[in-house]
């Protein structure tokens, strides 16, 4: 392919006859400048760099990383050689590793285009290997806009152009890195416009949720709190280990508690690692949920804004919402509280943001709150994850779960009882504790699982929740589901039970309603979606 002629300017010229024409998504070639429609030419899309600072940021970012590396290489180096000798090494790699980075990422400047046309977004990057890429218009879903804070302080943004379509090879998205943030907004505004069609329902437009800083109570009842912790005992061991230094920390931890009973000592560590994982959680928390707003914009678009140091702007459009999810892990539940999930097309595009929040409408808030910002999202007068009246499930389920939970804290007890028989006595008492722990903790959490069990249907949604550690309330929308999968295993045919799972394009794309009664769950899905269930359905006395 041809490369762009350049002016003295330092923009794209006019492309010789048939460049730029490679094909976009579904063979589909972009439009030429200049091309004639309905009798009037188009108006001329001039091509656009990115904002030339953003090679100042790769030179910052590799400083930085050179920083971090440099420090113990220099350490290392200084035992063997005088420190002025091991700290010019290190300084000549380190700008040896930012020039590299800095040049290389000087000549992918030079070489990126993008331009939106009438038509299509299209962006033309690539020295040996040129790729072209377009995406159609009336295909982008979202323009999410995110700024860690370098870009922030130059007023940069990254901006990321989606179809809210899975491919492979990430051909569904284009990605702009950076532009100036009057830019990225500007691409937002104009690839988002679309004709205004409010749906019906209660509208709730502008501002639908804004930050509460005393939710922040419910940060240490996540799972990162204990993940954090870990995390940071971990990150002592590897730096001390950098520096040569375990062993003396090991030291100085066990000079601390010369004269304090092992057991005692044990909790004491614990609670110290429990205290930074908290900590830890908080900060996280500030990080990613500062700034919080979710507001609706004039034609049925969502956008999300939030962060402290890395700002992100995600924007769903509400026809591609299919529902929401109301997620209460166990401790954020403990606490009264839960998150709001959306249930829609085209949220996770890539593998690199499957644990990305970017689906997270709303963070862990009072219950109260979770339900009115669902009833607004979906404009309804009450949230359908609210609904009081679901379905109970037959205490069939109740006995399987029970059965379920035993099992699972009963092989940990067997394996150390069995051991401890064979090996060393000591083990039994330790089965013998996780028997009097384990055994009431796994009656409580079945018995928690089977009252969570519930579904039905409120209005143009149907509602199925399940969970303990993690329970989730799913509104989905009944016409966005495309087909129903239903299990049953041996052992819930003898029980009368089975699990039937709703398929949709949106979300996880699929959605269980386990161990509901036989003729009950049936019937339940044959009346969520009319129609798609029927032809398989054999009526008594027919």
């Amino acid at each position: 392919m041809s490369a762009l002629d350049e002016d003295a300017n330092g923009r794209a010229g006019e492309e010789s006859p048939g460049a730029g024409r490679g094909l976009g998504l579904g063979g589909v070639e972009p439009a030429v400048d200049g091309e004639v429609a309905d009798g009037a030419a188009f108006v001329v899309q001039e091509w656009r760099r990115l904002d030339r600072r953003t090679v100042l940021v790769t030179a910052l970012v590799m400083a930085g990383v050179a920083a971090g590396a440099g420090l113990p290489v220099l350490v290392g180096l200084a035992g063997d050689r005088p420190l002025w000798q091991a700290f010019g090494w290190v300084l000549a790699g380190a700008a040896l590793l930012i020039a590299a980075a800095t040049g290389g990422d000087y000549v992918r400047w030079r070489r990126t285009r993008y331009r939106v046309g009438p038509e299509r977004a299209e962006l033309h990057t690539g020295l040996l290997l040129v790729k072209r890429r377009s995406l159609a218009r009336e295909r982008i879903r979202s323009v999410d806009l995110s700024a860690n804070p370098v870009l922030r302080v130059l007023g940069l943004v990254k901006v990321r152009i989606g179809t809210g379509e899975h491919t492979a090879g990430g051909e569904s998205t284009l990605e702009l890195d950076a532009v100036g943030r009057a830019e990225g907004e500007r691409l937002r505004t104009e690839l988002l416009a679309r004709t205004a069609t409010v749906p019906e329902g209660v509208h709730h437009d502008g501002v639908l949720a804004a930050l509460d800083p005393s939710w922040i109570r419910y940060a240490p009842a996540s799972f990162v709190a204990p993940l954090l912790a870990g995390a940071a005992v971990g990150g002592v061991m590897q730096v001390s280990e950098w520096f040569g230094a375990r062993g003396e920390v090991i030291d100085w931890v066990g000079d601390r508690f010369q004269d304090t009973p092992v057991p005692l000592m044990i909790v004491v560590l614990v609670v110290a690692a429990g205290v930074a994982g908290v900590v830890g959680a908080l900060g996280l928390w500030v990080e990613m949920w500062w700034n919080y707003r979710l507001e609706r914009e004039n034609g049925g678009t969502l956008r999300v804004r939030r962060g402290l140091l890395t700002a992100r702007s995600i924007s769903i459009e509400e026809r591609r919402l299919r529902g929401v999810e109301l997620v209460e892990p166990l401790g954020v539940r403990l606490l009264g509280a839960a998150r709001v999930d959306a249930v829609a097309t085209g949220l996770v595009d890539e593998k690199q943001d499957q644990h990305a929040d970017l689906k997270v409408l709303l963070p862990a808030a009072p219950r109260a709150v979770a339900d009115e910002v669902a009833a607004r999202v979906l404009r309804e007068p009450v949230a359908p994850t609210s609904a009081a009246k679901l379905t109970a499930h037959p205490r069939a389920a109740r006995t399987r779960r029970l059965r379920w939970a035993l099992a699972t804290a009963m092989v940990p007890v067997a394996v150390l009882a069995a051991l401890g028989a064979w090996l060393a006595p000591v083990l039994l008492y330790v089965a013998a504790g996780c028997a009097v722990v384990g055994l009431p903790a796994a009656v409580l959490l079945a018995l928690d699982a089977y009252r969570a069990l519930g579904h039905g249907i409120s209005g143009d949604y149907l509602v199925a929740r399940s969970g303990t550690v993690r329970r989730a309330t799913v509104a989905l929308q009944r016409g966005g589901v495309v087909g129903w999968a239903v299990k049953q295993s041996y052992f819930q045919r003898r029980s009368g039970l089975i699990t039937l799972t709703a398929t949709t394009a949106a979300g996880a794309g699929a959605y269980d309603v386990y161990d509901a009664a036989e003729s009950e769950g049936v019937g339940f899905a044959a009346e969520a979606v009319p129609g798609l269930l029927e032809p398989f359905l054999v009526r008594e006395g027919a």
